[in-house]
């Protein structure tokens, strides 16, 4: 079969940039970073409802050398797959969300609404759509459930290899036409093209690099642990009540993920920024728990594909945007790192009206165009 590579071009800024809709402008006055960090709940939807299920892995060993007797992945599903006459599945999607995110999160308008629905690029009644909840996140075993502080010291290798069990051994597929990743599901989807590099067609990795989270990535990651860890309150993880510092970490998540250009817009005065700064902090302790923040933010220390990088086989489109604080673009990383993969190719979006700093990942409006390259150009 024939095999189309994608133009080798380094950093492309696109001429134009698909607008958001107005409806996509209205979520994203209202909580601003907070639709992006828990997603927003869905409404009347024009994609069709998802599936749910779990699939166990029983007596899951951890690269710790920890293990846990059984290990529950939860997951959603949307469409049906199907296989050519060799018996290869054709049309599945992985997509893979962020550090305290679920696959609940892609449920919603300015996501789903725009890929999934009837005509989208990812229509549903067109691909095998799985949305999982990593280790430790959404409905999957995590510290919360019981095991506190002793739950397993897992990582993201430990997580993509619970990922690719989901798809092969629970849902049965032995390809996928797309792999790709939000934040640490970018970075995932990173991982998946040098663990698995002959199982997709392609892979887009979202607001992510491709190297060793350190700098002041890793210091915030450090200070959101600490503030944690270091708080009596947290009792080694028997807590009974959510303990004060992980207000401390909301303050210091919130401000990874911060766009300073549209906070000022969507908070232009003292008061509005006071209620704004309320609005999200609430939003995020209405959802979250200490020790599962802890793991989750601990699981990205092993995170390092830069040595591999050469092992990634399938066309790759990485995207970052220019306002993104977490992968902020005079770092200058991606742009060397793309040329180590083969088919790679790495786009950086200017800051616009419609891009939310970190969070343009979850806007497929402003990137939806570097999408239906990549599935032209890795299509068969």
């Amino acid at each position: 079969m024939k095999q189309y590579d994608l133009p080798k071009e380094g950093v492309r800024r696109p001429e134009a940039i698909f607008r958001a809709s107005k409806l996509v402008m209205g979520k994203l006055s209202l909580l601003g970073l907070m639709l992006f960090v828990l997603g927003t709940p869905a409404r009347a939807e024009p994609w069709p409802t998802p599936s749910e299920g779990e699939f166990t892995l029983q007596n899951f060993h951890f690269e710790s050398g920890e293990s846990l007797p059984s290990l529950r992945l939860h997951y959603r599903i949307l469409g049906s797959p199907r296989r050519d006459a060799a018996g290869v599945v054709r049309n599945g999607v992985l997509i893979l969300h962020g550090t305290t995110g679920s696959g609940r999160q892609f449920l919603t308008d300015h996501f789903a609404g725009v890929l999934f629905a009837s005509g989208g690029l990812l229509d549903a009644s067109r691909y095998f759509i799985i949305l999982p909840d990593g280790i430790g996140t959404g409905q999957s075993s995590k510290p919360s459930d019981g095991l506190h502080a002793r739950f397993p010291s897992y990582d993201y290798h430990d997580m993509v290899r619970a990922e690719y069990a989901l798809v092969t051994e629970g849902l049965h597929l032995n390809h996928l036409r797309l792999v790709m990743g939000t934040s640490m599901g970018g970075m995932h989807t990173w991982m998946w093209g040098e663990m698995y590099p002959d199982f997709m067609d392609a892979l887009m990795p979202l607001a992510s690099l491709p190297v060793q989270i350190a700098g002041r990535n890793r210091m915030t990651r450090h200070m959101i642990m600490d503030s944690i860890r270091n708080d009596p309150e947290w009792n080694r993880g028997e807590y009974k009540t959510q303990p004060r510092g992980l207000t401390a970490a909301a303050y210091i998540m919130l401000m990874m993920g911060s766009s300073p250009l549209q906070w000022q817009k969507q908070a232009p005065t003292q008061e509005a920024a006071d209620q704004m700064l309320r609005s999200m902090v609430d939003g995020l302790l209405g959802r979250a728990d200490a020790n599962d923040w802890l793991y989750q933010f601990n699981a990205s220390r092993d995170y390092d594909p830069q040595p591999e990088l050469e092992k990634i086989t399938s066309p790759l489109v990485a995207i970052n945007s220019a306002d993104d604080q977490v992968n902020p673009p005079e770092l200058g990383i991606a742009e060397k790192e793309i040329k180590r993969v083969k088919r790679g190719r790495f786009i950086l979006l200017p800051i616009t009206d419609q891009t939310r700093g970190h969070g343009t990942h979850s806007l497929p409006a402003v990137w939806k165009q570097y999408l239906a390259e990549l599935l032209a150009a890795s299509g068969r």
